[in-house]
C-alpha cells in the first residue's frame, strides 16, 4: 500500500506503489539529454537493469544524488544497465527542464543516461509514484526489487549509503532473489500533466 508522509515544510511525501515482483520491464525508447535515443532493447544481455525515476527539484532526490552517482557507476562497471528517467511536468516544474537536469547530472557526477519522458508514458507503464523511485530488473528483465535507496530521508539524520539498493543489485548480479520485505521508496509525488494522473 502506498502511504503519504508529511514533510517538514508542510509538503506531503508519497511512497512507491510496490509493483508486484516478477513484473516484466515495459518497453521504452526515450531521448537522452544529448538527443540520442535509449530503449529497453539496448540492455539485452545485461545481467540486470535499474530504471530510476528522478528529477532535479525534489529534495528527496537532492538528498541522495551525490551518493547515487558513485554507487551506480560502480555497478555499471560490473555490467548493470542503468537509466535515469525524468517524467515530471516541466511546464509546472521548470526546474526539471533539460537544462536543469543537465546541471544536476554534472553536479551529482551521474554518468548513466538521463532520459526525458515528456509524454509520461514510461512513468505510467512502470507505475512510478514518486521521485526517487527505483525499479531493479534481473537478467530476464523481470522485476527483482522496487524500493528505497537506503533508510535516509531529508531530516531524519541517517546517513546516505545506498545500502538497500546496493544489496538488491548484489543479489541480482549473483543471480539470486532479493529477500523481502522491500523498503518502499519515499519522495515527492510524480508531477503528472493534467489528465495523466494514474487512476
Amino acid at each position: 500500500m502506498r502511504r503519504a508522509v508529511p514533510w517538514q515544510d508542510g509538503r506531503v511525501a508519497v511512497s512507491s506503489f510496490m509493483v508486484p515482483l516478477g513484473t516484466p520491464a515495459s518497453p521504452f525508447t526515450l531521448p537522452t539529454l544529448d538527443g540520442d535515443k535509449v530503449g529497453l532493447s539496448d540492455f539485452d544481455g545485461a545481467p540486470g537493469l535499474l530504471v530510476a525515476f528522478l528529477c532535479n527539484h525534489c529534495p528527496y532526490v537532492r538528498h541522495q544524488e551525490a551518493v547515487v552517482g558513485p554507487v551506480l557507476a560502480g555497478y555499471a562497471e560490473r555490467g548493470l544497465g542503468v537509466v535515469g528517467v525524468c517524467s515530471n511536468d516541466t511546464d509546472a516544474y521548470p526546474d526539471d527542464r533539460p537544462d536543469q537536469l543537465r546541471a544536476q547530472a554534472a553536479r551529482a557526477g551521474w554518468t548513466f543516461p538521463y532520459l526525458l519522458d515528456t509524454e509520461q508514458d514510461a512513468a505510467a507503464a512502470y507505475r512510478a509514484a514518486c521521485t526517487p523511485d527505483y525499479f531493479l530488473y534481473d537478467a530476464s528483465l523481470r522485476l527483482a526489487y522496487r524500493g528505497a535507496f537506503d533508510y535516509s530521508t531529508p531530516g531524519n539524520g541517517r546517513p546516505v549509503t545506498g545500502e538497500l539498493l546496493s544489496a538488491a543489485v548484489d543479489n541480482v548480479l549473483a543471480g539470486t532473489a532479493v529477500p523481502e520485505p522491500h523498503q518502499p521508496s519515499l519522495g515527492c509525488s510524480l508531477k503528472w500533466k493534467p489528465g495523466r494522473e494514474p487512476r
